[in-house]
């Protein structure tokens, strides 16, 4: 098989900027040199040549410098309401090929918000939700408490606590005006889902009749052929229901390596079924390829039915402590397969291979 030469591109933690008014997880989604070496690592074990170009505003001279048949890309971006879009609009703009989803998706579901309706317009499971751009906005009748608020464009828990469970309007207010002042974007406030938290990692695209619809008949068959469906994860929250009480961004940054992670998670083999199809089901309306991670909750009070909280097509890569690495683990598939798999996936994707 051809040597492919691949730019990995992302941004690294260290050469985040600083500026007034930065929050001190701002930057939490951003990427260690461990990390980026180990998928550099894992393209030339699978027999590519590969470097690392930090996705910044050099970009444009440094990829054309380069001159890669592919890029690998996992670049967070670091200003916009699309910063996730940024590079990849760049790429298309120099007609080069990368691995992961396209400019509209991303730039769709790091709106939690715009995702929502669009899950909602296609009946998929979702909680009930609200957008708030100031403290004062009334909150819809329909919308009862408990509720759960969050930021509407970050990721990695960032602005999410044990305070983001709000039980009144006290509360609610409150939790508004912290995430209004803090990230300064609009706060999405759900309907709290009482129950455990999933998430479903996949490889692959679909193939077939893949228009970003689901067929009106309930009945038609359930298209998710082309997916490679990761076991299911689950994290065991429970020595942190006092401390931390939702798996928050402490959880996913600072205690990573000390978590005790359920995977395959012990949920019986029909909710499998069930995750697995909505998954592909979020996968396919969003326009996801190659790779994405979608999360769920199971709401301990109505049968354990799942909710789609959101869908995360830049899933994180670190050895041992990302989400879809440790279920890909729970698969067999090591770190160094797992990537391979993503840039075949693409490589096939635009017919190079």
């Amino acid at each position: 098989m051809k040597k492919f030469r691949v730019a990995v591109l992302a941004n690294l933690k260290k050469n985040a900027p600083h500026f007034e008014g930065v929050s001190d997880d701002q930057w939490a989604d951003l990427d260690s040199e461990s990390t980026i070496e180990a998928i550099c690592e894992a393209i030339r074990a699978g027999g590519n040549e590969a470097d690392f170009l930090e996705a910044d505003e050099t970009i444009m001279d440094t990829v054309r410098a380069y001159k890669p048949d592919i890029c690998f890309n996992i670049s967070e971006g670091h200003y916009g309401d699309a910063r996730e879009a940024q590079i990849p609009a760049i790429l298309e703009k120099l007609q080069i090929p990368y691995t992961g989803s396209k400019v509209l998706c991303l730039a769709l579901t790091l709106d939690k918000p715009m995702t929502k309706r669009i899950l909602a317009w296609h009946g998929l499971p979702t909680p009930d939700f609200q957008s708030f751009e100031r403290v004062d906005e009334p909150l819809d009748e329909s919308m009862t408490f408990p509720l759960f608020v969050k930021p509407s464009r970050e990721g990695t828990g960032m602005g999410i606590s044990y305070n983001s469970i709000v039980h009144d309007e006290g509360e609610l207010r409150r939790q508004l005006e912290f995430i209004l002042r803090t990230y300064h974007q609009p706060a999405l406030v759900e309907k709290f889902i009482e129950g455990r938290e999933i998430t479903v990692g996949l490889v692959g695209n679909l193939v077939g009749p893949v228009a970003h619809r689901i067929p009106a008949n309930e009945n038609a068959p359930r298209i998710q052929a082309g997916l490679n469906f990761m076991p299911p994860m689950e994290v065991d929250l429970k020595p942190y229901l006092l401390t931390d009480g939702v798996y928050d961004n402490r959880l996913k940054t600072a205690l990573a390596d000390q978590l005790d992670y359920l995977c395959p998670a012990p949920i019986p083999e029909d909710i499998v079924d069930e995750l697995n199809w909505l998954a592909a089901a979020v996968f396919r309306v969003t326009g996801a390829l190659d790779v994405a991670r979608v999360d769920f909750r199971l709401d301990i009070n109505d049968n354990l039915k799942p909710y789609i909280l959101e869908i995360n097509p830049l899933p994180g890569l670190s050895p041992g402590i990302s989400d879809l690495v440790i279920e890909a683990a729970a698969a067999g598939i090591d770190h160094t397969e797992l990537v391979n798999m993503i840039l075949l996936t693409a490589l096939e994707r635009y017919k190079m291979i």
